[in-house]
């Protein structure tokens, strides 16, 4: 049984260990983060969806570390005694890690399964998986949660990561008035093609979710939608 999906954004900057004295500069997202993340803390499990360079699924035993980014800051995405032992892969993906951490801080007791999209996943193909993930969500009476974990446009200022695309403010704006509404149809109409140039790099885990709910959720809340490095970062929950 899907008890919500949430969606919060991928950057590191989240763990207060890879960003020292700047972690005040990220604090209201950062809360804003792990308290949609206690939206399913007392779910059984989740099932997490995000998007990478390359495609990847992993188990809910992985364990990993931030140490990539900076900080050997160690994440499971399961409890301690199901989680796999020995060295913790530095290669698990990012939507792995953010996962682990956000589950060690607001759901000790859940197990989460991580299927990660390659960006440019045809919108058909996402369509048909959040459709699928809403049947095994929906499979029993188990309370499952779904954690979505994907980025707006990366070009929304000069000092953008991507640099400054004049396109990119009316997508982001497209973006973040589908998510408010509750409106599967806005992330499903978001194209391909412009979203890889203007670099909105979670377009196919937002089309999942899409997928996820074929009838408008019965509420939508955004609590964080700012870009305070000219990346969008939208936060919030749809409840089925």
């Amino acid at each position: 049984m899907l008890i919500a999906a949430v969606f919060v954004p991928s950057p590191p900057l989240l763990v207060p260990e890879l960003v020292g004295l700047a972690a005040s500069e990220t604090d209201d997202l950062r809360h804003a983060v792990l308290d949609a993340a206690r939206r399913i803390g007392d779910a059984d499990e989740w099932i997490v969806v995000g998007t990478g360079a390359e495609a990847a699924d992993v188990p809910s035993d992985a364990i990993g570390t931030f140490r990539g980014f900076g900080a050997d800051v160690r994440v499971a995405l399961a409890p301690a005694g199901d989680a796999a032992t020995g060295t913790p892969d530095v290669r698990l993906p990012l939507t792995a890690l953010i996962a682990g951490w956000l589950r060690e801080r607001t759901a000790t007791g859940v197990r989460a399964d991580v299927h990660v999209l390659a960006h440019d996943t045809d919108p058909a193909e996402c369509a048909q998986l959040g459709k699928t993930l809403r049947a095994r969500l929906d499979a029993d009476a188990t309370r499952r949660g779904l954690l979505v974990v994907a980025d707006g446009a990366a070009t929304l200022t000069a000092k953008a990561p991507g640099a400054f695309d004049e396109r990119s403010a009316a997508v982001e704006e497209s973006l973040g008035a589908a998510l408010a509404a509750g409106d599967p149809h806005g992330l499903a109409a978001l194209e391909g093609r412009v979203c890889e140039e203007i670099a909105l790099g979670g377009r196919a885990a937002w089309q999942v979710l899409a997928g996820a709910f074929t009838e408008p959720p019965s509420e939508a809340t955004i609590e964080y939608s700012a870009a305070p490095y000219g990346v969008g970062y939208h936060v919030g929950f749809w409840r089925p």
